[in-house]
């Protein structure tokens, strides 16, 4: 994975944050709060799950295909890195959904895709300790999101 990738989706969410309906907010809040009511210690893979869905919620608000692919796009790869950073990363996926939360209800677009983009940094930072022979992406079959982006 390279910072490309990710400011493609931080650029996405960029223009879903200005184009979010109240109806799509509440959306966002209920998708992070169905996602915080999963444990994960009974099912990672169902909560990271949960908290990847986040994306889709965001293409919908896009409101254009472009856009709404790229996001499209972040939720497997979303997951997958959440996925492979384990249990561990929850409490900080948490705090970043709400701090996302909080920016995109006070109207701060730009800090709400920041808190994004630095989120994704850092669950791909996590993805490398867990990955160190890996040779760099976990992107594989979603490069075309980013093809699309460019």
């Amino acid at each position: 994975m390279n910072g490309a990738w990710i400011e493609s989706q931080a650029d996405a969410i960029r223009v879903a944050c200005m184009r979010t309906t109240p109806r799509q907010l509440e959306d966002l809040h209920s998708s992070f709060e169905q996602a915080s009511r999963t444990p994960a210690a009974v099912g990672w893979e169902h909560k990271a799950a949960a908290h990847a869905e986040i994306f889709n919620v965001l293409a919908a608000a896009a409101g254009d295909p472009l856009n709404g692919s790229v996001l499209s796009g972040g939720v497997a790869v979303a997951y997958d890195l959440m996925i492979t950073a384990g249990r561990v990363a929850d409490g900080m996926v948490a705090s970043s959904r709400k701090r996302f939360l909080a920016h995109l209800r006070a109207a701060e677009h730009q800090e709400a895709a920041l808190e994004m983009e630095k989120h994704l940094r850092v669950l791909h930072y996590m993805w490398r300790l867990a990955n160190p022979a890996a040779p760099g992406s976990p992107l594989g079959d979603h490069d075309e999101a980013l093809a699309a982006w460019a």
